[in-house]
């Protein structure tokens, strides 16, 4: 057994998942990371909000960015997939580094509780500005008879002003 109670053999594969997630929303093969979800996905990015001293929260307990489920997602996929999606026009080209993955034992035996950091690089069109956006990850990965699906994504920018006309990517 490794840290966390979890052999190394489960973090390896957990890991290599979590590489393939990415891998796939940077190839715009979004249908494909569709599937890499679970029907009960809970994906939501909180508002991080900027207090004075030692405030008591720095991540709005009611406010989101993203609040989705597995039907407003394929919404947002389905929308990416038309000429309608004008945030996209030209689409972004996006690279997830996806970095200090570490894998604890979930709250169920097919569970695993997985927190990452990922930094996304984000280009449009000829602009020579990239944008970047660092987040902290927590989430949720089930063992399937499939494989391995995402249950839960959690994310918080560490930046409260983010630096783009829109924020149409996925984390």
């Amino acid at each position: 057994m490794g840290a966390g109670g979890v052999d190394r053999d489960t973090r390896g594969e957990i890991q290599e998942f979590m590489y393939r997630e990415a891998m796939a929303l940077d190839e715009r093969r979004f249908r494909d990371w569709l599937a890499l979800l679970t029907d009960d996905i809970r994906y939501e990015v909180p508002v991080r909000v900027t207090r004075e001293g030692l405030a008591e929260w720095e991540l709005s307990p009611t406010s989101r960015i993203f609040d989705d489920d597995r039907q407003t997602l394929e919404v947002r996929v389905r929308r990416l997939e038309t000429d309608f999606a004008w945030a996209e026009q030209p689409p972004s080209r996006t690279r997830h580094f996806v970095t200090n993955v570490v894998v604890d034992e979930g709250e169920r035996p097919d569970e695993y509780a997985v927190a990452s950091n990922c930094l996304i690089y984000r280009s449009r069109g000829t602009g020579p500005e990239p944008s970047l956006y660092s987040l902290s990850r927590k989430d949720v990965v089930r063992r399937t008879d499939e494989g391995w699906r995402l249950a839960r994504r959690w994310a918080a920018f560490d930046q409260s002003l983010i630096n783009a006309h829109n924020l149409s990517i996925l984390v």
